[in-house]
């Protein structure tokens, strides 16, 4: 997609306002690509395709550089199917540098959306750690940091907030995981600007739901959903079982497939982090972003089916 296009639909998306914004779904892709199907971030109008690139644990594999390669591989299908959004953290180990060796090693410069954190206790630490981050990703700065499980956010967040006045960041968030402090974090999205909020989602850890989820769109706060497969389990879990008929109808070949697409499908979500060291897994993930979305009937047959398994 070239930058005037890009703009066109900034510009049209802005035009019908936040939060009309964050629930259309817009084509995404290149000439021989799929139409990946895209959502907007309500704070700018902007859109990224709703399947994205998580690195936790899959990328953490030091200095192998078989291994490195393989990520490389993985990063490269993932930019060849239209993919934009890749998530890190310094947590994760050498996942950040691995990133920066798959960036090296793309023939040409990808469109990518840079989401990294900051983690760190100490508050006079976080722009250090947020430097040492950018040269491992080898990138001139990131599109997003967010404060990763919300420690030390009191003194991280402002911090973030002038980067992103000074121009030196696009979105600024939070962060949390497997349902802890959701209380806080709805304090949060009550009373910081942010930009964006990732938690844990999928077809059976459904408690944002209840109240982040439709918070996020009141507040026109974009959503990152990690832990989409439960770090594979669920995905092995339900391997076991046979995928019904029925998810042909949306086009899901697939378990993985299956719960994107219901991931995705909830109209708060921006963006799904599906992590993975293998080609084949990365490209059956972005199909995920194809096709049709299940809509409100077809999701709760989804849970029903799954629940009952």
């Amino acid at each position: 997609m070239d930058h005037h296009t890009s703009m066109t639909r900034r510009q049209v998306v802005a035009a019908l306002g936040t939060a009309t914004a964050a629930t259309i779904l817009r084509p995404f892709g290149a000439l021989g690509q799929a139409q990946l199907i895209t959502r907007a971030i309500p704070s700018s109008g902007e859109v990224i395709p709703v399947v994205g690139l998580g690195t936790w644990i899959t990328f953490n594999v030091g200095d192998d550089p078989e291994m490195r390669d393989e990520c490389a591989g993985v990063m490269s299908a993932f930019f060849a199917a239209g993919g934009r959004m890749i998530d890190s953290s310094p947590m994760y180990g050498s996942s950040q540098s691995v990133v920066g060796y798959g960036l090296s090693r793309l023939p040409r410069p990808a469109r990518l959306f840079s989401a990294d954190k900051v983690w760190t206790s100490s508050a006079s630490h976080g722009p250090e750690q947020i430097e040492d981050s950018r040269k491992h990703w080898r990138v001139q700065g990131f599109d997003l940091l967010q404060v990763h499980n919300l420690l030390s956010w009191e003194e991280h967040l402002p911090m973030l907030l002038a980067m992103k006045k000074a121009g030196r960041l696009r979105y600024v968030g939070v962060t949390t995981s497997e349902g802890r402090r959701h209380d806080e974090i709805e304090r949060i999205m009550s009373t910081q600007p942010i930009d964006f909020v990732q938690i844990t989602y999928n077809i059976l850890d459904r408690e944002v739901e209840s109240r982040i989820l439709p918070l996020a769109r009141e507040r026109g706060i974009a959503v990152i959903a990690n832990r989409p497969f439960r770090e594979g389990a669920l995905v092995r879990s339900l391997g076991r079982e046979r995928l019904p008929a029925w998810a042909g109808e949306i086009g899901a070949t697939s378990w993985a497939q299956f719960i994107l697409k219901f991931i995705v499908s909830h109209p708060a979500i921006t963006c799904a982090i599906p992590a993975t060291s293998q080609v084949p897994h990365v490209k059956e993930n972005m199909a995920a972003a194809t096709g049709r979305l299940p809509d409100e009937p077809m999701r709760r047959r989804m849970v029903s089916y799954v629940e009952a398994l």
